[in-house]
């Protein structure tokens, strides 16, 4: 499948599969871009630590990020796979998984969307031409209205409380990691289950109260950096700027602006989900600078909400090797992000097919595995 993200992958070798699912990834969320930097400028703008407060505004936070962004992944992911057909029963599945748990269920969407809209396309497939004519809309209509209410049950009872039984797996492994002094390491956990949407839960559930306990104690905790640092997520969007896919790089500089001033974390997760191997920077990025703030021994002394710079600069406690500390580390975690997520990237070299027609030589050129092939034109979604 072929995107306007992301090249045509053909063969069957392994990375041919993950570079399919990749293009999968990009096919259902960037898309829906546009609705991510709405959602983060209202986000960034209302809420009650945000830029204008306002607390009517700020209702339409939740119901935005809960129910509009994941039912739109799951209604693209669904017209993917199936058409208009595809993308309203995808649609209809979708919500059993947002109303089956509490964080953001984009996962969830982009699982259960395209599997309602494949069971319906092979249901479809099998009645062709067995429907008397006449009886073709009453058929096509009951057929996807049973399937995806079906669907959608199996949502609610069964995605949802995986998520919440995953989120549970999170906190406590971060907690571990915290009482064995490894909190490098936290990032493994953090970062990955901060893009499943699953930050919330990590920082105000395990690392807040924690963070609570030591600021008590010595007026700063580490705890608050841990996930809100805005440093790996800003190197990530600064990667997609100078080596991300063309189409692509108008998108960043808002996207940066929100996620680094504004403190909407959320804004640069569809970049990572795009491209899942992206992940890895993110990763380099906070343990750098969980490291840096070890060394420096420094910390916040409140949890930033949100995850700004303005929000560092409020919570920063006096002295100057606090603010050298903490400073250095969200600088050097977003060069390390940023050098990795380049790299990653190939240097622009893996971003799209070359403008002489020819795919990028550098993926699979020795094994023809995962040859990535110029589409001549993208695929709509």
């Amino acid at each position: 499948m072929a995107t306007a993200y992301t090249p045509k992958v053909t063969g069957d070798g392994l990375r041919a599969r993950i570079q399919r699912m990749g293009g999968y990834l990009a096919g259902m969320v960037m898309p829906n871009i546009g609705a991510f930097i709405a959602w983060g400028l209202i986000t960034a703008l209302f809420i009650p630590s945000g830029w204008l407060p306002n607390k009517e505004l700020a209702e339409l936070v939740e119901p935005m990020i809960k129910y509009l962004l994941p039912l739109l992944i799951g209604y693209t992911g669904g017209r993917m796979v199936h058409g208009q057909r595809g993308a309203v029963v995808g649609a209809v599945a979708t919500v059993g998984v947002v109303v089956g748990a509490d964080a953001p269920m984009f996962l969830g969407a982009m699982i259960i969307g395209p599997l309602t809209a494949y069971l319906l396309k092979l249901f479809d497939g099998l009645l062709e031409d067995r429907v008397r004519p006449g009886f073709e809309m009453l058929v096509d209509n009951f057929s996807a209205g049973i399937l995806a209410g079906a669907m959608a049950v199996v949502g609610r009872l069964g995605i949802g409380p995986v998520m919440r039984t995953v989120t549970d797996w999170a906190g406590e492994a971060v907690g571990w990691l915290i009482d064995h002094d490894v909190l490098p390491a936290a990032s493994l956990l953090i970062e990955p289950a901060k893009v499943l949407f699953l930050n919330n839960a990590i920082n105000h559930g395990v690392l807040g109260p924690l963070g609570v306990q030591q600021a008590a104690e010595h007026g700063k905790s580490i705890l608050f950096t841990l996930e809100s640092n805005p440093g790996p997520g800003l190197g990530v969007l600064l990667a997609y700027l100078f080596f991300g896919p063309r189409r692509l790089r108008p998108t960043t500089p808002a996207a940066m602006i929100i996620h680094f001033f504004g403190g909407i974390h959320e804004i640069y997760f569809p970049y990572i989900l795009m491209k899942p191997r992206m992940i890895l920077a993110a990763i380099a990025g906070g343990a750098t600078g969980v490291a840096i703030f070890l060394a420096f021994d420094t910390g916040l002394v409140a949890t930033p909400s949100p995850g700004s710079i303005f929000a560092y600069l409020a919570q920063t406690p006096k002295g100057v090797s606090n603010w050298i500390g903490i400073y250095t580390g969200v600088i050097a975690s977003t060069a390390v992000s940023f050098g990795v997520g380049a790299a990653l990237l190939g240097f622009g070299k893996l971003a799209e097919p070359s403008e002489d027609g020819d795919a990028p030589t550098s993926e699979g050129k020795d094994t023809g595995e995962g040859k990535s092939e110029p589409a001549s034109q993208p695929t709509a979604s």
